[in-house]
């Protein structure tokens, strides 16, 4: 695992990953930014996040796995279909060598970004 820390940006983040785990990284952050275009990238608990009123998701690579974070929202919303793959509250270990599971990455990204633009509205009295 990459042990730096004080990573400024997504980029930063990936330089010291290659092979497999650079590649998985580099789809995942592919897939969140075609699903939520206007999102922005952005370091957050030293791990490659995207915000879009509020943060919408984290990633960051393991050992074993690729983890990835949507909030408990997320999981709740996707948990029969996640059920295949370890986590917990908030998050999800996709195995390396194994598929990312991409569409269904795509569908809780859009789901996310729905959630924190509704909250946004509420939180704005709109």
């Amino acid at each position: 695992m990459n042990r730096k820390t004080g990573f400024r940006s997504i980029d930063e983040y990936l330089v010291d990953f290659s092979g497999e785990k650079r590649r998985k990284l580099e789809e995942l952050r592919a897939t969140i930014k075609a699903a939520a275009p206007g999102a922005e990238e952005r370091i957050s608990y030293q791990m490659p996040a995207f915000a879009l009123e509020g943060n919408l998701v984290w990633f960051a690579a393991f050992k074993n796995h690729i983890g990835f974070f949507p909030t408990s929202g997320g999981i709740e919303k996707f948990r029969r279909e996640l059920s295949k793959y370890a986590g917990g509250k908030g998050s999800v270990r996709f195995p390396l060598g194994q598929p990312l599971p991409l569409g269904l990455i795509r569908r809780i990204v859009k789901f996310r970004v729905a959630e924190n633009v509704k909250n946004a509205r509420k939180r704005s009295g709109a």
